[in-house]
């Protein structure tokens, strides 16, 4: 018999929010944390604007040591260790324990990690000085860089390991810790994922020319998801962080249950059928939507709401009609639908995780957040859907069953589907 998997603990790091209190507030409220950087205006970058979690550096010595900071400019890994611990703590669970737990384990993803560390070794090494590199470049360059700094903290002898697969990853993460826990292979997962922030990383997507350039002045309107009027999207960064527990070990445990997983999909497209290195082979996104909910043992029409992907690019119509298509609704049938892209921007490999975490608390507190700049909703998309389903502001509405899904580049696609505790 399979084990039934719960959420015992969240931690977010996010443009517009640290710590679940905050995140919280903000989406309720619609806070947007895009802003301006004079740093991308002075490397003449045509979108200047981004979305990028405020750490203070008090913070940051709440979780790492003086010796630990030295030199620590990887900001993937300090969004992935603020979140993971939080979500660890959330969950109430040992930190620093002397002897490793062979029943929890971390699978914690990234992107790009360690960009400006990189950039620090290469100036360095070309200067002839190798010697100055410091202890840490390695620890901060490897993509598991970030699985292996949380668990020097909670010492987890499970599986510890890092996933990569672009904007799909923290979506990824979550269900490789969900399969390992239904499995018994494991009780508990800290599972999640980060993404460094600044020009190093986002400078390729401006030179894509797919990032907004109208909205230097007025940075919390370039993100528009669903609009008839969309730019590009915003680059954005952080972490997201999740407990994925059996039901056994967390009822045991008397853990607090924000919601329970059913089931998902992981899938390609193969780059084939209209699939590339940037798009979706859309008959897979369909499939992988559909496979979602039949391992969940769930009919079509029990989605209450959907957190897209939904990145603000003239891509958006197409990702609506995969949705329908790959959920088999009529138009007046179809479940709500909302983009946290809006008030955080693309957070790029952290998005996953960090919207993971956002439909968690809309299942747990009871309430749909809005989409920010949609004002002018695509006509296409209107064809599509209800209006009404795309509600602009926070509506008191307790949805019972949400799916959550990512589309990444290399054509991959995830979706979770995750269920209130308690009904």
């Amino acid at each position: 018999m399979k084990n039934r998997v719960v959420i015992t603990g969240l931690g977010v790091v996010s443009p517009n929010g640290t710590g679940i209190p905050k995140f919280t507030e903000a989406i309720r409220k619609g806070k947007s944390g895009i802003r301006f950087y004079q740093e991308l205006a002075d490397l003449n970058f045509g979108c200047q604007i981004g979305g990028k979690p405020e750490i203070s550096i008090e913070k940051l010595e709440e979780y790492f040591t003086s010796l630990e900071l030295k030199d620590l400019n990887a900001s993937g890994i300090k969004y992935g260790v603020i979140a993971g611990i939080d979500a660890w703590k959330d969950a109430n669970l040992p930190l620093n324990q002397e002897i490793s737990d062979p029943d929890s384990g971390i699978i914690f993803g990234t992107g790009i990690l360690g960009v400006d560390k990189f950039r620090e070794a290469i100036l360095k090494i070309d200067a002839g000085n190798v010697r100055r590199l410091g202890s840490t470049s390695v620890i901060q360059t490897m993509a598991s860089g970030i699985s292996a700094f949380l668990n020097s903290k909670l010492g987890c002898g499970n599986q510890v390991t890092t996933n990569s697969s672009a904007c799909v990853t923290g979506t990824e993460a979550v269900l490789m810790g969900f399969e390992r826990i239904k499995n018994g292979q494991a009780k508990r997962m800290l599972v999640g994922s980060c993404g460094d922030s600044g020009p190093y990383v986002w400078g390729g997507f401006d030179a894509l020319r797919i990032l907004p350039r109208k909205y230097n002045d007025d940075p919390e309107k370039a993100s528009r998801p669903m609009s008839a009027s969309p730019t590009g999207f915003v680059p954005g960064s952080g972490a997201g962080a999740l407990i994925l527990e059996s039901l056994e070990s967390a009822q045991k445990r008397n853990a607090t249950i924000y919601a329970e997983i059913l089931g998902g999909c992981v899938n390609s497209g193969g780059q084939r059928n209209g699939g590339s290195m940037t798009a979706s082979n859309n008959q897979a996104v369909q499939q992988c939507i559909r496979e979602a909910v039949q391992i969940s043992e769930i009919s079509l029409g029990e989605i209450d709401a959907i957190n897209g992907h939904l990145t603000a690019t003239g891509n958006d119509p197409i990702e609506i009609a995969n949705w329908k298509t790959g959920l088999g609704l009529e138009r007046e049938n179809f479940p709500y639908i909302n983009s946290l892209k809006g008030m955080t921007g693309h957070c790029l490999s952290a998005a996953g995780s960090i919207e993971c975490v956002a439909s968690i608390l809309q299942l747990k507190e009871g309430f749909l957040f809005g989409n920010l700049n949609c004002e002018d909703l695509n006509p296409e998309i209107i064809k599509l859907i209800p209006t009404e389903k795309i509600p602009q502001k926070t509506i008191n509405f307790s949805p019972r069953i949400i799916a959550k899904a990512s589309f990444g580049f290399g054509d991959v696609n995830a979706c979770v589907i995750f269920k209130k505790w308690g009904i």
